[in-house]
């Protein structure tokens, strides 16, 4: 009898996991696989995005809102999920860039912050885990502090002797950066929106391509065709509503554009401890038969 095939995405903020990946996961779901949200932080420094939500209320109450909204995108997406329990480090502006604050979830040591994790994967088991580039998909310092803990987790949870308090040894066997906005496929959907007689909401990340030709992002490995779960996606990134704008960039374009255009989401294979052929269009791609002899 096979294994339950079991994917862990690992993410900083509440909806993060629903803009990044959110119809690769709602996509394995519906074929059966166990998938795990690990939420580092509870996204308590976030900004208010919904111009409509924008209120004295609602900052007031921002950490048990987004507590709630996520409760909400997690039955969207048909995922479990668990907060990891940091605190949001919020997103430094201005020059020189101020101090994080104290005790918050970037300024942790990565050997103790990486500790929950661990936990979780040993009790979780997942096969596959995904999280963010080390530029932390973009450079937020959570997101970066995400990439480091789930890598150096990923390292850790197979090994007994790391570890010893925090239950039996687990070793995931593929680790994926999500690569969310690549070049080739804001270039795609430009293009088409373009050709369909619309205004292309992309000119701003085209215009900052051209002025940073070295912003190079990890190569994609693994696209995986999801493109009739776009619309849980958007349901669930709606869901988390004080964090986006429903009139907003992600709404933009049509949903056939998107779908004709684009109809994968995008990964890099940092480490694997399974053969498979390159491109991967299945983040299980070598698990499946390992799966079958464990």
């Amino acid at each position: 009898m096979a294994e339950q095939l079991r994917l862990m995405a690992v993410h900083a903020h509440p909806d993060d996991e629903s803009s990044k990946g959110a119809a690769t996961m709602a996509k394995y779901v519906a074929e059966g696989v166990e998938v795990l949200v690990a939420t580092c932080t509870g996204g308590e420094r976030g900004s208010v995005l919904n111009p409509k939500l924008d209120r004295p209320d609602v900052w007031a109450n921002i950490a048990e809102i987004r507590r709630g909204e996520m409760d909400a995108a997690r039955a969207i997406l048909g995922v479990e999920q668990a907060w990891l329990g940091f605190v949001d480090s919020g997103l430094p502006e201005g020059e020189p860039l101020p101090p994080l604050p104290e005790g918050c979830f970037a300024l942790q040591d990565v050997e103790l912050a990486a500790g929950p994790l661990v936990r979780l994967m040993r009790e979780f088991r997942p096969h596959v885990v995904t999280t963010y580039d080390e530029q932390g998909g973009y450079p937020h310092p959570d997101h970066i502090m995400c990439h480091k803990i789930s890598v150096a987790a990923f390292d850790a949870a197979g090994d007994a002797e790391r570890y010893p308090e925090l239950g039996e040894p687990w070793q995931p066997l593929k680790l994926y950066y999500d690569i969310g906005f690549s070049k080739p496929k804001i270039m795609a959907l430009h293009e088409a929106v373009l050709a369909a007689g619309l205004e292309s909401p992309y000119q701003d990340w085209l215009k900052r391509w051209e002025e940073n030709p070295n912003d190079h992002r990890p190569q994609i490995t693994t696209q995986v065709p999801c493109a009739q779960y776009f619309p849980v996606r958007d349901d669930a990134l709606r869901a988390h509503a004080t964090q986006v704008d429903p009139d907003g960039f992600f709404f933009r374009v049509p949903m056939e554009i998107q779908q004709s255009a684009w109809p994968t989401e995008d990964f890099h294979l940092a480490r694997s401890l399974v053969e498979s052929s390159m491109p991967e269009s299945d983040l299980f791609a070598g698990v499946r038969e390992t799966a079958h002899a464990r």
